[in-house]
């Protein structure tokens, strides 16, 4: 039975409240919460705009698509090299593939997992033209440097895309993560700090991209409303003849969200500064009691501007301690744990068909990906807890 989980969700009177809500209105598809979730996140990560999407997948998706069909951005179109990380949760790199771009992978720097941007700069001075976009991932909340991207960004005409799914309140230069670039995704999913079971969001300062992002989550079609007031009479096309609800302009998705996602989202978010800092008090409380074991293992390194989306460890003698075995053993005890996600080409067998293209290019991200794993650090986690996790760490490695 585990006791400590990676991600774990309580149902209190306020998440009740919301879903109740949403149950007494008779509304369970997209409406008012939505709208109201897509507003207070737009304030929250400091941008004008956000569109709220049925998971971090499809923002990703959605994101890329309205690039696509926006005649601004020329420069990206089918086939386009796409510019990202190879160490994160694959949904990055098949939006891109599914969008029809190119994913083209660059080192991270081993301690924070972000991109290497001097290797970035050696990709562009060798073939600049070929690119179209740089999409960084702040992955465990670690954001990129911005700066430097948006410099290589701007010399190269490419269009910024963060994916900042696994950092909502991470902060840059006293910015915060998503509000760094052109457009940035979002993920809700059940295991990140703020919690919907799914959901996620595209956020930009951009109003053409905010409003074909709408049309095209909603299978392309024309309206854009932020809500149909078509029943009231006030449609802005009730005298063109059409029904804007089935006249499609573009081929596109039904990223469509739900009331009782939005709800549960909005609930989080009313607490998501106490979630934040009690997330980092963990990972600090763990870093000092592990602190003893630094010559086996990377410990995640301590940062006030990071919102911990989980307590990444790296391995750094894997062949006395294989991570198979710890893993195992730490589960045997009732540590949840997870592998640090896998470099791409390296080790996910649907993208078998790059690892000799990348073999031996990419040694930061292969090694986190064979030797990295992760624990829980979530706001649940109770002091007893704490000291269980710790406990169980002094027992697994004095008995390896």
């Amino acid at each position: 039975m585990l006791k400590i989980r990676i991600g774990d969700i309580h149902i209190g009177d306020e998440e009740k409240k919301a879903i109740n809500e949403v149950l007494e209105s008779g509304r369970i598809s997209e409406h008012g919460k939505v709208r109201e979730f897509e507003s207070e996140w737009a304030k929250y990560t400091g941008r004008k705009y956000s569109v709220a999407t049925n998971s971090g997948t499809a923002a990703l998706l959605l994101g890329l698509q309205t690039l696509l069909n926006d005649n601004r951005f020329s420069k990206i179109k089918k086939g386009g090299r796409v510019i990202t990380s190879p160490l994160t949760y694959t949904a990055t790199s098949n939006a891109v593939v599914l969008s029809g771009l190119e994913p083209v992978y660059v080192d991270i720097d081993p301690a924070t997992f972000t991109l290497q941007t001097d290797r970035i700069e050696d990709l562009l001075k060798k073939g600049g033209k070929k690119y179209c976009m740089v999409l960084p991932v702040h992955l465990m909340g670690y954001v990129n440097d911005m700066d430097a991207i948006n410099m290589l960004a701007e010399k190269y005409d490419l269009v910024t895309f963060e994916d900042a799914a696994q950092a909502h309140g991470s902060k840059y230069k006293g910015k915060m993560a998503g509000s760094l670039s052109l457009l940035a995704d979002f993920s809700f999913y059940i295991a990140h700090n703020i919690q919907a079971g799914e959901m996620g969001a595209v956020v930009t300062g951009d109003a053409k991209i905010q409003k074909l992002a709408k049309k095209l989550k909603a299978n392309g079609r024309v309206c854009s409303c932020a809500v149909c007031t078509r029943s009231e009479g006030k449609c802005p096309y009730k005298n063109k003849g059409f029904d804007p609800r089935f006249t499609h302009e573009y081929i596109g998705y039904n990223f469509k969200t739900t009331e009782f996602q939005a709800a549960l989202a909005l609930s989080q978010l009313n607490k998501i500064d106490r979630i934040i800092n009690r997330r980092r008090y963990n990972v600090k409380y763990l870093n000092e009691k592990l602190l003893g074991f630094s010559d086996i293992f990377q410990l995640p390194v301590y940062s006030e501007d990071v919102s911990y989306l989980a307590y990444p460890i790296i391995i750094k003698r894997p062949k006395k301690l294989p991570r198979k075995k710890i893993m195992r053993e730490l589960e045997k005890k009732g540590v949840e744990v997870r592998p640090l996600f896998g470099c791409i080409p390296a080790h996910q067998p649907a993208y078998r068909y790059l690892k000799k293209k990348y073999d031996r290019k990419l040694p930061n991200a292969d090694y986190a990906g064979r030797n990295g794993f992760y624990i829980g650090c979530h706001q649940y986690l109770t002091g007893d807890d704490l000291e269980y996790i710790v406990q169980v760490f002094n027992e697994v490695l004095k008995g390896i």
